[in-house]
Parts: structure tokens; C-alpha cells; sequence
């Protein structure tokens, strides 16, 4: 009996370290693929918006206005999550990876209009300050016990709120609901950027013993997708409190 509970015993204890290493492998490709897609798209929106030639196929040269192609590159990275989130099961790994690489670059694209509106200095200051910010988050939601999974459908609320005050502002232009929205779009892709990371990691273990590699594939390419998602709109707000203008 005690031989059996030692063999059962040391069975648990290799099975818990391999899903350990197992997580933690999954969190590094997480971490890695939204790394790379973050420097496609900072690659592409500072090629086109330091670029007059480039910016003007985009933007009005005198009032920076978008045109009719600035307004499809503004809302095309909206379009290719809705057209990502219905293939993915229908598509290999690999080439949900690549989509999810063209998504990161048309969101550079759409981005790429802060160079002509804010110095460059504040640019790198406030992604700098996203990046520490997110990292801090992203390790509290990933070693925290505090279950935050009730606070998905919060947060999920407070998102459609803010895209509809957005939609609303582009038709009021008001500078105080602007702020309203900056504030809110901060705390709300905080508070995401930890349940993400958390529901990440909770997904893995729950998958964990089936070892699915497809599933596991698709699913660091798809968390990687939240919190590169998480990132740029924690910056693009934070932008507009330390943004400095041209």
C-alpha cells in the first residue's frame, strides 16, 4: 500500500511539473507572438507616418484629415478581428499566426497618424509607461489567487459603453467627454490586460491534460491576439494624457 501511494504520488508530482513547464512554455508563446506583432505594427505606423508621401495617400496634407482611404485603414483592423475570430477553427495554426502578423500591421496603419500629431520624444515616453504598466498587470493577473473571472462580463459591458461614447464623440467632438472616455479606456484595458492574462493561463490548465497541440497552438496565437489588443489601447489612451503635440 505505502509502495502504492509513493508510485501514485511520484505520478502527481510529474505530472504537476510537466503542466508547470508546460504553462509556462504556453505564457512565453503567448508573450512572444504579441511581441512580434507589436513590433510589426510599430514598424509600419512610424514607415507611414513619418513619411509625407506615405501619409498623404492616407490624410488630407493640409488639414490631416483622413480620406476615404484613411477612414478604411482606420476601421480595417476591427474588420480582420471579426473575419479572424470566424476562421479560426477553420484554418491551421500557422496561418492563423500569419493573419494574426497582417492584423498587426494594418493596426500599424491605422495607428500611424499619432507621428503627425504627437512628438516623437512622447511617443516613446508613453510607451515606455505602457509597457511597464502592462507587465505589472500582466503579472499580477497571472500570480494572483483572486479569482477575476467575475469581472469579465463588467468589463465587457464597460467596453461597449466606451466604443459607443467614441462613436457618439466623433459626432459631438466634445473635449470633456474625450476625457470622460481617455479615463475610462485606460482603467477599463487595465483591468482587462489581468483577467486576459488570468483567463489565459486558466484555459491552459484546463486544456492541460489533453495535450491537444493544435488547441494549445491556436490558443497562444489567440491570447496573443487579447493582449496585444489590450496594449495598444492602454497606450493609444495613456497617449492622450502624455501625449505631447507637434
Amino acid at each position: 500500500m505505502d509502495r502504492y501511494n509513493t508510485i501514485h504520488t511520484t505520478t502527481t508530482d510529474a505530472q504537476s511539473v510537466e503542466i508547470h513547464e508546460g504553462l509556462r512554455a504556453h505564457m512565453n508563446k503567448v508573450y512572444g507572438i504579441m511581441s512580434i506583432g507589436m513590433l510589426v505594427t510599430a514598424a509600419v505606423a512610424w514607415a507611414v507616418g513619418t513619411s509625407d508621401a506615405l501619409s498623404a495617400i492616407f490624410r488630407d496634407p493640409i488639414t490631416g484629415s483622413p480620406n476615404i482611404l484613411g477612414w478604411v485603414a482606420m476601421f480595417l483592423p476591427l474588420g480582420l478581428v471579426f473575419l479572424f475570430g470566424g476562421m479560426i477553427n477553420r484554418i491551421s495554426a500557422a496561418a492563423a499566426q500569419a493573419f494574426f502578423y497582417v492584423f498587426a500591421a494594418a493596426m500599424g496603419l491605422s495607428i500611424s497618424w499619432i507621428f503627425a500629431v504627437f512628438t516623437g520624444i512622447s511617443i516613446a515616453q508613453t510607451f515606455v509607461a505602457t509597457s511597464a504598466g502592462f507587465a505589472a498587470l500582466s503579472l499580477w493577473g497571472y500570480t494572483t489567487k483572486r479569482d477575476l473571472s467575475g469581472f469579465g462580463s463588467f468589463l465587457m459591458m464597460g467596453l461597449i459603453g466606451l466604443i459607443i461614447a467614441m462613436v457618439i464623440n466623433l459626432f459631438v467632438a466634445s473635449s470633456a467627454l474625450a476625457f470622460a472616455v481617455s479615463v475610462i479606456g485606460v482603467l477599463i484595458f487595465a483591468g482587462l490586460t489581468a483577467y486576459d492574462t488570468q483567463r489565459i493561463k486558466t484555459d491552459y490548465l484546463a486544456h492541460a491534460h489533453a495535450m491537444d497541440q493544435e488547441w494549445l497552438e491556436k490558443s497562444a496565437i489567440m491570447g496573443a491576439l487579447s493582449l496585444y489588443l489590450d496594449f495598444i489601447n492602454l497606450f493609444m489612451f495613456l497617449l492622450q494624457f502624455m501625449g505631447s503635440r507637434e
